[in-house]
């Protein structure tokens, strides 16, 4: 099986993005990852099983496509993560406040918890695209929940003493 790719851009192209810039942090490189991936699916000959098998490949693609971007010599010398995400417009600060934890995650963790939560993807899914054990993308996603939850209560501590501190 294999699907037009005007029909997979309208599809998934925001889904690969977001993967995209879970692991490279840079929205310029996780556009070029998106291009080079939906490139590579109209090159290639690979036929699929169905489309959730196409959405799993070009996810997995996507994915190491940007872990490759991550280590090439000039990504690591550009921006910090706190100028890239000035870039995005959020509406909420809670969900900015979230979202920058995420990004402060561990690539291992951060990019389990974006395909579970964020592309609703099965532990056997994600697994398979990770090309990891499920135990393993259970422990990622675990630890990565434990890290979130860790952070996000120190914040709010910090935040109630603030406000003490500042009443006082």
């Amino acid at each position: 099986m294999r699907l037009p790719l005007e029909l997979l851009i309208d599809r998934y192209q925001k889904n690969l993005f977001a993967a995209a810039y879970n692991v490279c942090a840079n929205a310029q490189d996780a556009e070029d990852v998106v291009q080079d991936t939906l490139i590579q699916y109209y090159s290639s000959n690979k036929q699929f099983n169905d489309e959730e098998h196409i959405k799993a490949w070009l996810l997995r693609v996507a994915i190491n496509k940007a872990k490759d971007v991550t280590r090439r010599f000039r990504w690591k010398n550009t921006v910090s993560l706190e100028e890239l995400t000035t870039d995005i417009p959020f509406e909420d600060p809670e969900v900015e406040t979230f979202f920058d934890e995420v990004m402060n995650l561990p690539e291992q963790y951060r990019v389990a918890i974006h395909l579970f939560y964020y592309e609703d993807m099965a532990v056997k899914d994600i697994a398979k695209c990770l090309q990891i054990s499920e135990g393993s993308v259970k422990m990622r996603l675990s630890r990565g929940r434990d890290l979130l939850k860790e952070r996000l209560t120190e914040d709010d501590d910090n935040d109630r003493s603030g406000k003490i501190q500042k009443c006082g």
